[in-house]
C-alpha cells in the first residue's frame, strides 16, 4: 500500500494505483469524461486535471500513478483553472442545443459545464458540424457534433464486446467517431455504448424523444432472458415502459446489459399484447371475462379427469417465467393427480437432471478471473453474451479458453484449443479429453475398460492446460444441455472437473433454469416429460409462456401433436403466440407487470415487483394459476401474495444452496448418436429465444434477427456445386424447409447449421437429428 495526501486527507491505496483511485478511495470527485472504472485509461479528455505537488503543470489524475508521499489538491486555484480551461476548450465546438438534445438532464457535460464552464464564450469563429451516421436500429448518432472525443464507445468494444465497431478517424478539429467502413454496430452488448457516451452523441433509438429523465419513475427489475439475471433499473412514464438501464451489481452483471436485457421491453407495449381473455367457439376468438374463461378452463380439466383420467393432462411451462409461476403450475397439475409437468421444452435427454439441480458450479463473478476454461457445446457469444464479456476479460488477462463443439464461431476473444466434431461425436471427443486426463493423473478411467479411446494430440493439449493454473472451470452451454446425450457430457466433464482441479457447471439457457429445477417442474416417476408431451396428442394441455413450434426440441412434432390434441390452454401476454389448436387464451402479465423471482445460474434467488399496472385485463400468471386452483377444488391455492407463493416454493436460502449439485454418474458405455450422413447443429438466434425478443421491434431489425440460413460445410457446398445466392432445400424425414445457404469452412465435415425457433424452421424436425439437403 501507498500512503499519499490529498485534499489534506491520508489516503491509503493500492501501489500502482492512479490519482483517480485513491480520490474514489477517499470519496472525493473529480472531474472528468474519458475515465470509466471498467475501461482502460486513456487520459485524453484532461478534464481531471489536479495539482500534484513538485509538478511542474497539473496533472491528469487518471493516467498519474500515486507515489508515497505525494501531496495532491483537487480544488486548488492551479486545478480549477485548469479544469476550467479544458471545459472552454471542450465547448468551443459543442453545440448550444440542451434543450433539444435528447440527453439533456442526464448529461455529465451539461452537469459540468455548471461548475466549470464560463457564462459566455470567447470563442467567435464557426462550429465545426460532423455529419450523422446511421449505425442501425439500436444506437443514434444522429447528432455527433457534440461528441467531445473521450473514445470510451471505442475502448468498450475492443476491450469489453470484443469487436472494435466504432472508431476515430482525422486528426485534430477534424477527428471523428464512426464506423470507418459505413457498417452498422451489430454487437449484441452495443446498447452499452449509450450509457457509456457522456454527452448527447450517442442515444438510444428506440427512446429517442419519447420522455425527459425528470418525467421518469424508476423501478428496479431483473431480466427475464439469459441464466444472468442481469438486474435492471425500469423507466416508467404514464404507466408505460419507455426506458431500461442497467442497475449496477459486481457480483451479476457489473454495470453492462445484454441488448436483449436493455430493448425487450418494446414487446410489452407491442400491438400483440393479449388483453382480454379468448375462447375459440366454432373456430372464431371470442372475447370474454374472466369468470367465464376461468370456468369453462376448469369444467374442461374436470371433464378430461372424469372421461380420460389424469394420464392425459399435462403442462409446459418456460424457464422465462418466474418461480412462484412455475411452482403453482406444478401444484395444479400433480393436485389434479397427473405428474405430466415440465420446462425442458428444447431438451432430448430427459435424465439430465438426475442427481440435483444443475447450475454453474461457482459464482459468477469468478469468471472473470479464471485462468483455464473448457466451454463444451456452447454458441456463447450469442447465447449468454454477458457470460462470454466475463469469460474474454479472463482471456485477456492470459486465461486458456478451450472449446469443444461443431463449429468454430467467432466468441472475440483469444482462444486455446477448439476441439471440432459432429454434435454426435461430442462425447467421443469428450472422453479423448478424459482418457488424456486419466493419463496425466493416474486416475482409473470411469467407464469399462473396451470404452477407453485414445486421446488425439487436441485434447491432450486441453488436458495439459486445464492440469496447470489455479481457477479453472468446465462449463456446458445450451447445446451441450439439449444434446441426446447430455447426460453422458456431463458425467465426462465431471470426471475431467474433478481430477484437474476445476468447477464444472451449467451456462444456463433461461433466466429460471434453477429455479425450474428446485420447484420441481419436471415430472416425477410415471410422468410424460416434455418431449413426451409435445409428441403425442394430450387430452388437455397446458401452456405457460410457451410457443411449442418456436420452442420445442422438435418443432414439426410439436406442431402436430398440438393439431391433434384436445383442450389446449394458454397463458400468453400475446395474442398472436404461436399456439396451434388453441381453445383458450389467458391474458398473463409479462415481468414488468408482475412480481416474482428468478433463480439465476449461481442460484441466487433474485426477486422483483411490477413496475406498471397489467395492461387491460391481464393478470400476473400466479394469481391466474391459484384462482384456478381454487375452482378446480384443490388445496394449498390460498396464497395472499407472490412473496408466500416463494416462500413455498424455495423455502430458505440455505436449502436452495444445498439442491444445487453437477454430479452425475457416468453411464455404462459410449452411446452416441448416428454419425451416418449429415446432422443438425441448431443454434436458437439470440433474438428468437423466447415471446417477448421475438416481439421486439428494434431487436427484430438488427443483423441479428435477419431469417436463418442453413450453414453447410466447404465440402457439401462444393459436392452440391453451390454459389452464394442459392437455396437448398432441408429435409428431416417429411419435414422441409428451403433456405439461403452459405459456406462455412469452419463446420464439421458432417455438420448443417440450420437455427431453430423461428417461423422460416418451424417445419423442420429435431434440433441435433439427421438431415439430407438438395439444391433447390
Amino acid at each position: 500500500m501507498v500512503e499519499i495526501e490529498l485534499d489534506g486527507k491520508k489516503v491509503n491505496v493500492v501501489e500502482g494505483s492512479m490519482v483517480m483511485h485513491a480520490a474514489d478511495a477517499a470519496g472525493t470527485y473529480i472531474p472528468h469524461f474519458c475515465y470509466h472504472k471498467k475501461l482502460s485509461i486513456a487520459a485524453n479528455c484532461r478534464m481531471c486535471l489536479v495539482e500534484v505537488e513538485k509538478a511542474p503543470k497539473p496533472m491528469p489524475a487518471c493516467a498519474t500513478p500515486v507515489t508515497n508521499g505525494m501531496i495532491v489538491r483537487t480544488k486548488s486555484d492551479k486545478a480549477i483553472k485548469a479544469q476550467q480551461g479544458v471545459m472552454e476548450f471542450l465547448l468551443i465546438n459543442h453545440p448550444l442545443d440542451c434543450p433539444i438534445c435528447d440527453q439533456g438532464g442526464e448529461c455529465q457535460l451539461q452537469d459540468l459545464a455548471v461548475g466549470y464552464g464560463g457564462s459566455s464564450s470567447r470563442y467567435q469563429e464557426e462550429k465545426r458540424v460532423v455529419f450523422h451516421k446511421d449505425v442501425g436500429p439500436l444506437i443514434s448518432m444522429e447528432e455527433m457534433s457534440r461528441c467531445i472525443h473521450c473514445t470510451r464507445c471505442v475502448r468498450f468494444g475492443q476491450e469489453v464486446a470484443g469487436v472494435m465497431e466504432l472508431g476515430m478517424i482525422h486528426r485534430g478539429e477534424h477527428s471523428e467517431i464512426t464506423t470507418v467502413t459505413g457498417n452498422t454496430v451489430d454487437s449484441e452488448l452495443s446498447g452499452n455504448m449509450i450509457d457509456l457516451c457522456p454527452v448527447g452523441a450517442l442515444t438510444s433509438k428506440p427512446f429517442r424523444y419519447s420522455a425527459r429523465t425528470w418525467e421518469l419513475s424508476r423501478r428496479k427489475s431483473v431480466s427475464p432472458h439469459d441464466g444472468v439475471g442481469a438486474n435492471l433499473i425500469v423507466q416508467v412514464k404514464s404507466s408505460k415502459v419507455v426506458r431500461v438501464v442497467p442497475l449496477d451489481n459486481e457480483a451479476v452483471n457489473e454495470c453492462w446489459l445484454a441488448d436483449r436485457d436493455r430493448f425487450s421491453y418494446e414487446a410489452v407495449n407491442s400491438e400483440s399484447r393479449l388483453t382480454t381473455p379468448m375462447i375459440k367457439q366454432g373456430g372464431q376468438w371470442q372475447a370474454v371475462d374472466w369468470n367465464t374463461a376461468l370456468g369453462y378452463v376448469a369444467d374442461g380439466l374436470k371433464r378430461v379427469k372424469a372421461e380420460f383420467g389424469t394420464s392425459g393432462i399435462g403442462a409446459l411451462g418456460s424457464a422465462h417465467s418466474t418461480v412462484e409461476e412455475l411452482h403453482l403450475l406444478a401444484k395444479l397439475v400433480r393436485g389434479l393427480g397427473s405428474e405430466n409437468i415440465d420446462y425442458r421444452t428444447r431438451h432430448a435427454d430427459f435424465g439430465l437432471e438426475q442427481g440435483g439441480v444443475r447450475w454453474l458450479g461457482t459464482s459468477i463473478a469468478s469468471l472473470s478471473k479464471l485462468q483455464r476454461a473448457l466451454v463444451i457445446g456452447s454458441f456463447l457469444r450469442k447465447d449468454q453474451p454477458l457470460f462470454a464479456q466475463r469469460l474474454r476479460q479472463a482471456a485477456r488477462h492470459g486465461a486458456h479458453v478451450h472449446s469443444l463443439g461443431a463449429v468454430n464461431d467467432d466468441w472475440l476473444m483469444p482462444m486455446g484449443t477448439r476441439l471440432v466434431a459432429a454434435p454426435s461425436a461430442w462425447v467421443s471427443a469428450l472422453a479423448e479429453v478424459a482418457a488424456a486426463v486419466a493419463d496425466a493423473t493416474g486416475a482409473a478411467w470411469p467407464l469399462p475398460e473396451q470404452n477407453k479411446v485414445d486421446p488425439g494430440e487436441a485434447a491432450r493439449a486441453i488436458a495439459t492446460s486445464l492440469l496447470s493454473g489455479q481457477q479453472k472451470a468446465v462449463l456446458l452451454g445450451n447445446a451441450a444441455a439439449q444434446h441426446p446425450q447430455a447426460s453422458q457430457l456431463l458425467a465426462l466433464a465431471g470426471f475431467i472437473a474433478r481430477h484437474t482441479g476445476a468447477t464444472v457447471g451449467y451456462l444456463t439457457e433461461a433466466a429460471n433454469s434453477v429455479g425450474a429445477q428446485l420447484v420441481h417442474a419436471m415430472p416425477r416417476e410415471g410422468g410424460l416429460n416434455a418431449g413426451q408431451m409435445l409428441s403425442q396428442p394430450m387430452k388437455a394441455l397446458l401452456l405457460l409462456n410457451v410457443e411449442p413450434a418456436l420452442d420445442a426440441a422438435d418443432a414439426a412434432a410439436a406442431t402436430a401433436a398440438l393439431q391433434a390434441s384436445g383442450l389446449v390452454v394458454a397463458l400468453t401476454p400475446f395474442k398472436d403466440a404461436r399456439v396451434e389448436n388453441a381453445d383458450v387464451l389467458l391474458p398473463i402479465a409479462p415481468f414488468t407487470e408482475t412480481s416474482g423471482t428468478f433463480v439465476n445460474a449461481e442460484g441466487r434467488a433474485q426477486s422483483f415487483h411490477g413496475v406498471v399496472k397489467p395492461l387491460g385485463d391481464a393478470r400476473p400468471a400466479w394469481k391466474v394459476l391459484r384462482v384456478l386452483g381454487n375452482l378446480l377444488g384443490l388445496d394449498g391455492f390460498d396464497h395472499e401474495t407472490s412473496e408466500a407463493v416463494r416462500g413455498e416454493a424455495l423455502g430458505d436460502a440455505e436449502a436452495v444452496v444445498s439442491k444445487l449439485s453437477n454430479e452425475a454418474t457416468p453411464s455404462a458405455g459410449l452411446a452416441s448418436g448416428s454419425a451416418d450422413g449429415l446432422e443438425r447443429l441448431a443454434d436458437v438466434p439470440i433474438y428468437s429465444t423466447d415471446s417477448l425478443v421475438r416481439r421486439a421491434t428494434s431487436l427484430q431489425l438488427t443483423a441479428d434477427a435477419r431469417p436463418p440460413v442453413a450453414s453447410l460445410p466447404s465440402a457439401l457446398w462444393s459436392a452440391l456445386a453451390l454459389k452464394p445466392g442459392d437455396r437448398v432445400r432441408v429435409s428431416q424425414g417429411a419435414a422441409t424447409a428451403v433456405l439461403p445457404a452459405v459456406e462455412d469452412a469452419t463446420l464439421s465435415s458432417s455438420t448443417v447449421r440450420v437455427p431453430a425457433g423461428h417461423d422460416h424452421t418451424a417445419t423442420l424436425g429435431a434440433m441435433f437429428g439427421a438431415l439430407t439437403i438438395e439444391k433447390a
